[in-house]
């Protein structure tokens, strides 16, 4: 007999592991675009406000774990079958994310980036929305990333307007 409740998955801690996984493999497919960023970001012209390279990855690991911690929230809360928009949601912004780094870093398509990132900060709201009604937790745990994607919003729509010749 198990003490788990009737709608919350068996094994809470794999899955657990499994949120962070795809979290982090998400965070992964980014990085793999992101090999040489460091120097190709500091050779762009960049607003005052612009951070350093060095913030960039500190900012995303943390980021990328509250975000499997979030997902694990509302999965623990009826699982896949029950909570599938709210997971579905975050699904597909991890994708638009992962997209990003590839657009901006990979094939130096700074408004296509801006698209992109456009496009993640829809999605990043509506889950936020859908994650706030399941567990308010879950929902507040994302609010810190999209803050963060704001900002980066803004630096990438800058960044592209200062070099108009290295990202297209």
């Amino acid at each position: 007999m198990t003490n788990a409740h009737p709608s919350e998955p068996r094994h809470p801690w794999l899955g657990l592991a499994g949120w962070w996984l795809l979290s982090f493999a998400a965070a992964a497919i980014g990085a793999a675009a992101s090999l040489q960023a460091r120097a190709f970001y500091a050779q762009l012209v960049q607003p005052s406000w612009a951070p350093p390279a060095a913030v960039f990855g500190p900012v995303w690991t943390l980021l990328y774990a509250l975000m499997g911690l979030a997902a694990w929230c509302v999965w623990r809360a009826g699982g896949w079958n029950r909570r599938r928009g709210a997971l579905g949601l975050f699904v597909a912004q991890l994708a638009v994310n992962a997209a990003w780094s590839w657009l901006f870093f990979g094939w130096q398509l700074g408004g296509w980036a801006f698209v992109d990132i456009a496009v993640l900060w829809l999605l990043l709201l509506a889950t936020v929305l859908a994650f706030w009604r399941v567990r308010p937790v879950a929902g507040a745990l994302l609010l810190p990333y999209l803050g963060w994607v704001s900002f980066a919003a803004a630096l990438n729509w800058r960044v592209w307007q200062l070099n108009p010749t290295v990202l297209g």
